[in-house]
């Protein structure tokens, strides 16, 4: 192969872009990776949000061959998750009792650090602080053409020429998130299915009181909150909303977002009886669900793999293990598909419909159990959706009966 010519190019170095990359390089494909990192902003460098890992990730970690490197990065157990939700008792969920144990709040930067450097012991070139863009079309026809671009913000600041360098692939995989820049610029659609957004803030305490390593969930008026221990003994606080519904403002300073808390009573309590206070800057970030019409295609082998295909709603903590789950399906159905396969993609494709499919009927019901607040435009919407769900399920009921043949009981 010329240089800097590529099997894959893989947009993204989260976990979705880093599975891929161990999947494929393993299987001998020569892999590239840019890794775009952490967004160049102040406070943000020392903490990345999403740090939720459910038991049932691990398989997919044990398959990647990660496992063991994960648990050995001394993340912080999670014990399960203590809910408020439909009503003002606790609903508590023991990860003791589950078939796969017990989950881990992650220190993220290090988690997705973990995963690349596995990728990179795989053989993939990891490049860091990069972006890929589509350049133009390679004299063959089945060769993407892409421009591999420095991430450094600071070159701006210090008047500094950014690096650049064209690079061609047969194969490319978006792993970019919810943006899913790369997959819209071929042609792809991404369908959004509401206007979540999520504000978070890290709180310190002086001592080190608080051993709850459950995940806290509060429904309130106007939203939901969340709340975990992080590795780092900081305590992470979250307010959920939609963004037409609230002043975004406020929630953006340290104080808004703590006078804002007071309307979750169970976790602002707790916050209070461990001395915490605002530790870090609030940001906003999109919590929204979202997919892609078509997540892959094999006529312009591309595929996209984590929330560039399917973005969930963090209620439902598939974040993560979909991640995961997709990067080593998506690399495999481009295995399958380079092995002669001619159906690899599509199967790959139409898998992850179904997964949107099964996940938002599971979120809809879930958000419908929560009905103490009928007024709230928040949860309006959500009971719209219920209604919806249930005249889709009732729709579909009645032409499976339609079809059914005349005699069968």
């Amino acid at each position: 192969m010329r240089d800097g010519a590529y099997d894959v190019a893989i947009a993204g170095g989260g976990p979705a872009g880093a599975a891929a990359a161990i999947v494929l390089a393993r299987a001998g494909w020569r892999v590239l990776l840019a890794d775009a990192g952490a967004v160049h902003r102040p406070g943000a460098a020392s903490f990345k949000v999403g740090e939720g890992l459910p038991p049932s990730a691990r398989h997919l970690l044990r398959e990647l061959r990660a496992l063991d490197r994960v648990i050995a990065d001394d993340h912080r157990v999670s014990h399960g998750t203590l809910a408020f939700w439909g009503s003002d008792a606790a609903h508590a969920n023991d990860f003791m009792f589950q078939l796969h144990g017990e989950g881990l709040q992650l220190d993220r930067q290090r988690f997705d650090a973990s995963l690349l450097a596995v990728a990179q012991a795989a053989g993939a070139d990891i490049v860091r602080d990069a972006k890929l863009a589509l350049a133009a079309q390679a004299d063959g026809a089945d060769i993407h053409r892409l421009t591999l671009r420095s991430n450094d913000a600071s070159a701006f600041v210090e008047n500094r020429i950014i690096e650049s360098r064209i690079i061609e692939t047969r194969w490319l995989i978006d792993a970019s998130g919810r943006p899913a820049t790369l997959a819209r610029a071929l042609g792809a659609t991404r369908i959004q299915h509401d206007a979540l957004l999520a504000f978070h803030m890290r709180l310190a305490a002086d001592d080190d009181s608080d051993r709850d390593g459950r995940t806290w969930v509060e429904a309130v008026d106007n939203g939901w909150w969340y709340s975990v221990l992080l590795p780092s003994r900081e305590r992470l606080v979250a307010f959920l909303c939609d963004a037409d519904l609230v002043d975004r403002r406020p929630l953006l300073t340290r104080a808004g977002l703590w006078a804002a808390l007071a309307r979750a009573p169970r976790l602002c309590a707790h916050c209070h009886a461990h001395g915490y206070v605002p530790s870090s800057q609030p940001f906003g970030a999109a919590a929204c669900s979202s997919h892609l019409v078509r997540a892959a295609s094999d006529a312009d082998r591309w595929l996209a793999v984590g929330d560039a295909a399917l973005a969930f709603d963090p209620l439902s903590s598939k974040g993560i293990s979909s991640a995961l789950y997709s990067g080593l399906r998506g690399a495999q159905a481009i295995i399958e598909c380079g092995n002669g396969d001619t159906g690899a993609l599509s199967r790959y494709a139409d898998h992850l419909l179904e997964i949107h499919r099964v996940y938002r009927e599971q979120l809809i019901a879930f958000y419908g159990m929560e009905q103490r607040w009928p007024a709230s435009d928040f949860w309006k919407r959500r009971a719209a959706d219920t209604v919806d769900l249930r005249a889709a399920s009732a729709a579909q009921a009645r032409q499976a009966l339609e079809k059914q043949p005349a005699g069968c009981g």
